[in-house]
């Protein structure tokens, strides 16, 4: 029998197919690769005779997938993708997700014992990179995020306890469209039949989640990508605590301080000028929105604020300018 080392150059290109999506019909692959579907059958054969676990069905509805066996395949990386795995995963130890620092040392160690000598001295470098973890993130169980991930990618419907940021718990049934992470929390952007809308879930708050084993046909998603829907969704979002401030910078501006997040909106206001809305579940994080705002050396008003937020300005201020007096 052959090793998988010594893998015909069709055999590799087939098995880069089966691991680049979830499902192909024989059709599609024989397409690909340029054989008769009888080839494709034959091929599948070698491979199975090689201990890759590639399933099939019959029918219509058929297909081939790589599936999961008693022992990982290997995995075909070009250069660029062997790269990009190395910076992901040290941009993964930086936290965010449960022992995933020690699991990224771990497989960039494993990654570098099996690429090819031309490749080592540029994972050496990306490998002696470090990243800082950031204390107070969300920890997300890595189990967890690895269900939500096949079931985006398979069309699967997916089933988990949820605890929203008032503390209600509820168990939901849905269509997941994508994860995504922003500021160094994951959240995974769904379709909610009970509900008849789209909802975003953070998921250090999702619990018990497992895979329905029932697909679904994706719908059209409201915006024009997720992360513009999960963005536009965390500005109109009802926070408790919101401030109006009117800038002497153009809006485009202000944003860009943002790097791309903005945590409201901001709309221009005149020739120079814009009038910015900022919302945030807590007064001190609305702070240091405004923060951001002094940075850029603008003048600006307080035109509206909850009560809370302009009780925390005028103190801070208060305390500004007596540590200054203080320091002079």
């Amino acid at each position: 029998m052959s090793s998988r080392k010594e893998l015909p150059g069709r055999l590799l290109r087939l098995l880069s197919l089966l691991q680049s999506r979830s499902e192909w019909s024989g059709r599609d692959l024989a397409e690909r690769l340029g054989v008769t579907e009888r080839t494709v059958r034959r091929d599948v054969d070698r491979l199975r005779a090689l201990d890759y676990p590639v399933t099939g069905r019959t029918g219509t509805a058929g297909g081939y997938r790589l599936g999961s066996g008693t022992s990982l395949p290997p995995l075909l990386l070009d250069d660029y993708e062997a790269i990009a795995v190395a910076l992901g995963l040290v941009g993964a130890a930086g936290g965010g997700v449960t022992g995933i620092a020690a699991s990224s040392t771990s497989a960039l160690a494993k990654l570098e014992q099996v690429l090819p000598a031309r490749l080592r001295p540029q994972l050496a470098a990306v490998s002696s990179a470090e990243a800082i973890p950031r204390r107070g993130v969300p920890q997300v169980d890595p189990s967890v995020l690895a269900v939500l991930a096949r079931c985006c990618r398979n069309r699967e419907i997916v089933a988990f306890d949820y605890q929203t940021r008032h503390g209600a718990h509820s168990r939901r049934r849905v269509e997941p469209y994508q994860l995504l992470t922003v500021a160094w929390h994951w959240y995974l952007l769904a379709f909610d039949p009970s509900r008849d809308d789209w909802r975003i879930f953070r998921v250090d708050r999702i619990d018990d989640v497992s895979a329905v084993l029932h697909r679904f046909t994706p719908r059209e998603l409201p915006a024009a990508d997720a992360a513009s829907y999960l963005i536009d969704s965390f500005a109109s979002a009802p926070y408790r605590h919101s401030v109006r401030l009117t800038i002497q910078v153009p809006a485009d501006v202000v944003a860009s301080n943002f790097h791309g997040f903005v945590p409201g909106s901001i709309e221009p206001a005149g020739t120079g000028a814009c009038v910015a809305h900022f919302t945030a579940e807590t007064a001190s994080l609305l702070l240091q929105y405004i923060a951001g705002v002094v940075a850029l050396g603008a003048d600006f008003t307080v035109d509206e604020a909850t009560p809370e937020t302009a009780a925390l300005i005028a103190e801070v201020g208060d305390r500004l300018k007596r540590s200054v007096s203080e320091a002079v």
